[in-house]
């Protein structure tokens, strides 16, 4: 049997905003490995530009990181074990988060041309 779709049910602006994080982690530039095993800090959060941002070489809207900006949903990703927020500076995701499948990354993240 697949694995269950959202098995801790987050809500759709969680999901986003944990998708963008895990595209973060992903960047040197954003975020650095630890403190613990598996973990990765994200320090530096993108500021969008127009209608947009550019995380790597995806572009993303910006609707679609409004939950970067929001305590609340830092904290309810880390209630759900996904995160350690400090909240605002960084947010570590452990490796739970790294890994969770939240559906969004292909609709969220396209690639870009330049």
């Amino acid at each position: 049997m697949p694995p269950k779709q959202n098995p801790l049910k987050l809500n759709p602006l969680q999901l986003r905003t944990l998708t963008v994080l895990q595209a973060l982690a992903r960047l040197p530039d954003a975020s650095s490995r630890g403190p613990n095993a598996g973990d990765v800090t994200i320090e530096r959060f993108p500021q969008a530009h127009g209608d947009h941002l550019h995380l790597g070489d995806a572009v993303v809207s910006a609707k679609d990181i409004t939950g970067l900006y929001i305590d609340k949903v830092w904290h309810a990703l880390e209630r759900k074990g996904l995160a350690r927020a400090d909240w605002p500076h960084r947010i570590t995701l452990t490796q739970t988060g790294l890994d969770y499948e939240t559906g969004l990354a292909e609709e969220i993240l396209r690639r870009s041309p330049h």
